[in-house]
C-alpha cells in the first residue's frame, strides 16, 4: 500500500520573490510549508545571496517545470570593480586585485560584445556536473573543474547605474545556461580589470515576473488560508506559448489513460520542432487535461495531469 502523503494536494504555482541569504531548496520548503501542499519544486535555482524571481511548482504543476528551462531571463546584477573572487560574487575569497578602473563610456562601448550568441565558460562554482560531480563541490575541495565554454544568448545589456571608480549596475535578458557571474567577470576582462557581483536580482522567468510575485515573509503570514492561495497560479502558466485544444469528456477521458485521440490541430502538422508539436489539451471548463504531442492528426499524452475531474 502506497504511502499517504502529508499535506493537502495544492496544485499550481507560486511566483515568489525570494530574499538574501536561502538556498532556493529552502525557499521552496518554506512555501511548501505555508501552504501545506503535498508536493513542490522550483523551475530554476537561485544562488542563496540573489534576490528575486523563484517560480515554485506545486503539486501537478511540478509537471510543467520543464518547460521553463527554455525561457527567457532578466536580471539586475551589480558589478564592482577591482577584485576578483573564487565564487565570481560576494560570498568569496579574493584571489586577485586590479587598480584599473574603466569609465562609464569604455562600459558602454563594451557591451555591444557581449549581446547575441556568445561564448562563455561557466564559473567554477556551479551545479554543472564534471564526471558526475557537482562543479561546485571539486573547487570546494580544493580541484578546480576544467568547464568548457559554451554557447548562450544575451538579447539584452544595458548599463543602468555607475559609481564612478567603485561599481556599475546592469540589466538583461538572457537565454537558457546564461551565468551572470562569467558574464560580469568577461565583461571586467574586456575591459582589462577584474571584478565580481557584488548583488543579483532576477526580475523575470518567462511569464513569471515582479508584477505577479510575492515575498516569502508575506507568503508565511498568510499561511494555511485562502489569501493565501490567491497568490496560486495556474498549473499551466509555464505553457502560455503552447496553443491551447478543446477536448471532448470522452476524449478528456482517454488522454487521462495514456490513449491518443485523433483530432485536427491546424496549422500544425507542417512544423518539426519538438516544442512547436506540442499542444496543451483542456476540458470543455478549461481545467488541463494533458500536454501532448501532435502528429499527423494524432493528439498522443506526454504529460497527464492528475487534477479533479469536471
Amino acid at each position: 500500500m502506497a504511502r499517504k502523503r502529508k499535506g493537502d494536494p495544492v496544485h499550481g504555482w507560486i511566483c515568489l520573490d525570494k530574499p538574501a541569504g536561502i538556498s532556493s531548496s529552502s525557499a521552496v520548503g518554506r512555501v511548501r510549508r505555508a501552504l501545506n501542499a503535498q508536493k513542490a519544486g522550483h523551475g530554476g535555482t537561485l544562488d542563496p545571496l540573489a534576490t528575486g524571481i523563484l517560480p515554485v511548482a506545486l503539486g501537478e504543476a511540478t509537471k510543467t517545470a520543464g518547460y521553463l528551462m527554455n525561457a527567457r531571463k532578466s536580471y539586475r546584477f551589480t558589478v564592482r570593480w577591482g577584485e576578483a573572487r573564487d565564487t565570481a560574487d560576494a560570498e568569496g575569497e579574493i584571489t586577485d586585485t586590479s587598480d584599473v578602473r574603466p569609465d562609464e563610456a569604455d562600459v558602454r562601448a563594451a557591451l555591444a560584445g557581449f549581446v547575441g550568441t556568445i561564448d562563455q565558460v561557466p564559473p567554477a562554482y556551479s551545479a554543472l556536473k564534471v564526471d558526475g560531480q557537482r562543479a561546485y563541490a571539486l573547487a570546494r575541495a580544493g580541484e578546480i573543474p576544467d568547464l568548457e565554454p559554451r554557447k548562450v544568448q544575451v538579447y539584452r545589456l544595458e548599463l543602468t547605474s555607475w559609481v564612478e571608480g567603485v561599481e556599475a549596475t546592469f540589466e538583461t535578458d538572457c537565454g537558457k545556461g546564461t551565468y551572470i557571474r562569467s558574464l560580469a567577470v568577461d565583461i571586467a576582462e574586456k575591459l582589462g580589470t577584474v571584478a565580481y557581483v557584488s548583488a543579483l536580482r532576477r526580475l523575470s522567468v518567462g511569464p513569471f515576473t515582479e508584477k505577479n510575485a510575492i515575498a516569502l515573509d508575506k507568503l508565511d503570514a498568510l499561511g494555511h488560508s485562502a489569501a493565501a492561495e490567491t497568490h496560486l497560479l495556474p498549473v499551466e502558466t509555464p505553457l502560455d506559448d503552447i496553443p491551447a485544444v478543446a477536448v471532448a469528456d470522452t476524449e478528456a477521458a482517454r488522454l487521462r489513460n495514456g490513449q491518443a485521440i485523433t483530432q485536427r490541430v491546424e496549422a500544425r502538422e507542417s512544423r518539426s520542432s519538438d516544442m512547436e508539436a506540442l499542444v496543451l489539451c483542456k476540458s470543455g471548463k478549461g481545467r488541463p487535461v494533458a500536454l501532448c504531442k501532435y502528429e499527423q492528426g494524432s493528439i498522443r499524452p506526454v504529460r497527464v495531469f492528475n487534477l479533479q475531474n469536471d
